[in-house]
C-alpha cells in the first residue's frame, strides 16, 4: 500500500514526492512484483474509506496509473502474487474464499487460483473477506492450502514479523497517530523454497523521506 499517512491528507506535495519514489523503484528495478492494498484500490475504485484522503483522490489515482504504466508488460500490479508456493498479498488468503470464487475442480491448482482471483472485478473485492481486506492476525478461519502454500502479509500492523501457521505477518512500518513506530521497521527476507524467515535491519528510503516530511525527523 503506497498512499495516505495520519494527518497529511491535504498536503498533496508529499504524496507526489512518495509515489515518485516508489515510481523511480520499478523503473531502477523492474523485476520487483508489486501488490495492490486496501487504500490502492480505494482510490482505483472511487470506493474512499477512513484514512483515504478526498483531496488527493485525483493525484493519488493519477500516480497509481504511472506505476503501473512503470512497470514491463507481464509484471502488473496484482491482488496476489506468487513466487513458488508462497503467495504475497496485503490481507491473507481465505480457504472460504478460494471455494467461493475458483470452480471445485481447480480448487487444488495454486497457480490457477491466483490467476482467476487476479482477474476478478471490483463487485467480488469489497469484503472483509476478500485478500486485501482480510485480517488472519485477528480473524478465525482457514486459510487457503495452509499445509501447501505460505502466506506473506500485511494490512494489520505488528510489532514485530511473525508467522503463525502458513501466515507471516509482516506490517512493522505502521504508526501511531503522532507518528510513533509501531514495529520494528525491519524487512522480511523469506526464502520461497525453504520458507525460513528472517529480518533485515534497514528502514525503506521512501518512508525514511516520508517520515521526515510528515514529523520533521
Amino acid at each position: 500500500m503506497v498512499p495516505d499517512d495520519w494527518h497529511q491528507e491535504y498536503n498533496l506535495k508529499l504524496y507526489v514526492e512518495t509515489f515518485n519514489a516508489a515510481i523511480a523503484f520499478a523503473k531502477k528495478y523492474p523485476e520487483t512484483l508489486w501488490a495492490y492494498g486496501n487504500h490502492d484500490l480505494s482510490y482505483i475504485w472511487n470506493e474512499l474509506e477512513r484514512g483515504c484522503s478526498p483531496a488527493a483522490a485525483y493525484t493519488v489515482a493519477m500516480k497509481l496509473d504511472e506505476l503501473a504504466c512503470a512497470l514491463p508488460e507481464g509484471n502488473e500490479i496484482r491482488y496476489i502474487q506468487k513466487i513458488d508456493n508462497v503467495l504475497f498479498c496485503h490481507g491473507g488468503l481465505l480457504d472460504y474464499f478460494v471455494k467461493k470464487v475458483v470452480p471445485a475442480e481447480k480448487y487444488h491448482d495454486v497457480d490457477e487460483v491466483v490467476r482467476i482471483i487476479n482477474g476478478l472485478p471490483r463487485e467480488y473485492m469489497w469484503s472483509d473477506v476478500f485478500p486485501i481486506w482480510h485480517r488472519p492476525q485477528y480473524t478465525a478461519g482457514k486459510m487457503y492450502e495452509d499445509e501447501k502454500i505460505l502466506q506473506v502479509v500485511g494490512h494489520t500492523p505488528v510489532e514485530k514479523i511473525y508467522r503463525e501457521g502458513n501466515v507471516i505477518s509482516c506490517d512493522v512500518f505502521s504508526t501511531y497517530r503522532g507518528g510513533r513506530a509501531i514495529g520494528t521497521e525491519e524487512f522480511a527476507v523469506v526464502d520461497t523454497e525453504s520458507w525460513e524467515y528472517g529480518e533485515e535491519r534497514k528502514l525503506i528510503s521512501m518512508l525514511q523521506k516520508c517520515r521526515k516530511h510528515s514529523y520533521g525527523k
